[in-house]
């Protein structure tokens, strides 16, 4: 029987990372994974998607080539190869996965290949073998969320229905898209397949899309999508599906849309069955209740990433292995989650972090909302891309930064200027005197700054 310092179930963005810091700090560590490391962020959604996107970006701006003073161009005779498109993420990442082989070597991280079931707090059973652990990090992330509507589980017998997993794998790209759920995925799917060619309509419960989203930004990226033809329906109910398509009752009205594939997104829900052994506190949502320690209400057993409910991020998950891994090894390290970033992969790109003004002022707070178009900064002119703005919110007795919200391409890579300077509990003075270079985008981040203390230059 095999004795370990660190048992972690899931290999995923969670499980991985804190495995790699558990190892670090000296503990012997094992890895349960059914299927490849990397787990559903890197092999079938965050990275799979942000390659697609990159044609899909690339295609569309190869259409308006005249717009940056390039003719010639044959608009008739481009398109994309699905297929070609398909090998190139399949090659990037199996790049990233046989890295994450690498580490585990090289940090001698034991894995074992195989769906394990939890026999107690110290035991985990796979491919028959039980392994043993003084402290237990569960890592399982969650499944797709499947509600009872009548017709949907013919549909996906029958591969019209899929979910996002499942549109990374098409044979092409379909004519016409139904997208059930206006979330990020629903959303990021809809911008990839419209740049590449196809019919979309979004299907939304709420009465916008993005409803997670800081409003004006939500709002304003529905308008761009209606523009680039994306069909969008909001305060709809779903009835059933069928062959026929989807009914939905819209706004008192009954339609049918109807679609070569149907692409559910309706969020997530855990899948406890691997845990069952362990009576660990479960909230009303049906996760696991954890605290910013990561610790569940058995000692010694820890939960990370999308099965305690807090963020379904790839990124928070990482987060909150590190903090696993380093309590259990005995480092006092917790997770701020009020300073989470939150993106969105669409054209323009959504950034977030912190409080909307509505969150703020709810809170009781005194604040000053900043607000710097993109049609004011010149790098965002010079690309073609002057869709969006920035927005500051911040505290005015100290000028604390309690919340950055961006609509801008790079937006994502963006907002961690943002999280870094919440961080360090820094203030809209301290983003107003750090020298931004010009010309760049994140000079956006500065005029917004100088504006909350009332001394905006540029507009």
């Amino acid at each position: 029987m095999a004795n370990y310092d660190v048992l972690i179930l899931g290999g995923g963005p969670g499980g991985y990372v804190a495995a790699i810091r558990a190892a670090q700090l000296g503990a012997k560590v094992a890895v349960v994974e059914k299927e490849r490391l990397g787990g559903v962020c890197l092999n079938w959604g965050c990275i799979p998607t942000k390659t697609l996107l990159k044609t899909a970006k690339l295609y569309k701006d190869i259409q308006r080539a005249e717009t940056f003073g390039i003719v010639g161009v044959d608009k008739s005779i481009i398109k994309v190869d699905w297929q070609l498109l398909l090998k190139r993420k399949d090659r990037i990442v199996n790049q990233l996965v046989t890295g994450i082989y690498g580490l585990f070597k090289k940090n001698k991280i034991d894995l074992y290949e195989g769906k394990g079931t939890i026999l107690n707090k110290n035991q985990i059973e796979v491919n028959g073998q039980v392994i043993t652990g003084k402290n237990l990090i569960i890592a399982i992330g969650a499944g797709d969320s499947s509600p009872p509507i009548p017709g949907l589980d013919d549909l996906v017998r029958s591969g019209k229905a899929i979910n996002s997993k499942g549109a990374l794998q098409l044979e092409e790209i379909p004519k016409d898209l139904v997208i059930v759920g206006g979330g990020v995925i629903a959303v990021e799917f809809a911008t990839l397949f419209k740049a590449l060619g196809s019919n979309v309509t979004i299907i939304q419960r709420s009465n916008r899309i993005l409803s997670s989203v800081e409003n004006e930004m939500a709002k304003t990226l529905e308008k761009q999508l209606k523009r680039e033809g994306i069909n969008i329906l909001t305060s709809t109910r779903l009835i059933s599906f069928s062959d026929a398509g989807v009914k939905i009752d819209h706004k008192g009205e009954e339609k049918t849309i109807k679609g070569d594939k149907y692409l559910v997104s309706l969020g997530v829900k855990p899948d406890l069955s691997q845990v069952k052994n362990l009576d660990l506190e479960i909230d009303d949502r049906g996760f696991i209740v954890t605290n910013n320690k990561m610790e569940t209400s058995i000692k010694g057993v820890y939960a990370i990433g999308d099965l305690n409910g807090k963020y379904a991020l790839a990124h928070v998950a990482s987060a909150e292995g590190i903090v696993a891994a380093e309590n259990i090894m005995g480092i006092e390290s917790t997770l701020n989650y009020n300073i989470v970033p939150q993106c969105v992969y669409t054209f323009p790109e959504l950034a977030s972090v912190g409080l909307t003004e509505e969150q703020a002022r709810e809170k009781g707070h005194d604040i000053t909302v900043s607000k710097f178009p993109l049609a004011a900064n010149g790098k965002a002119l010079a690309e073609g891309e002057s869709v969006g703005f920035i927005k500051i919110i911040s505290d005015n007795e100290y000028g604390e930064i309690l919340g950055v919200h961006i609509m801008a391409s790079h937006a994502t890579d963006m907002i961690g200027e943002a999280v870094a300077a919440m961080q360090l509990e820094g203030t809209v003075y301290d983003l107003s005197k750090a020298i931004h270079p010009h010309p760049s985008l994140s000079e956006i981040v500065f005029e917004a700054a100088l504006g909350a203390i009332d001394r905006p230059i540029h507009i």
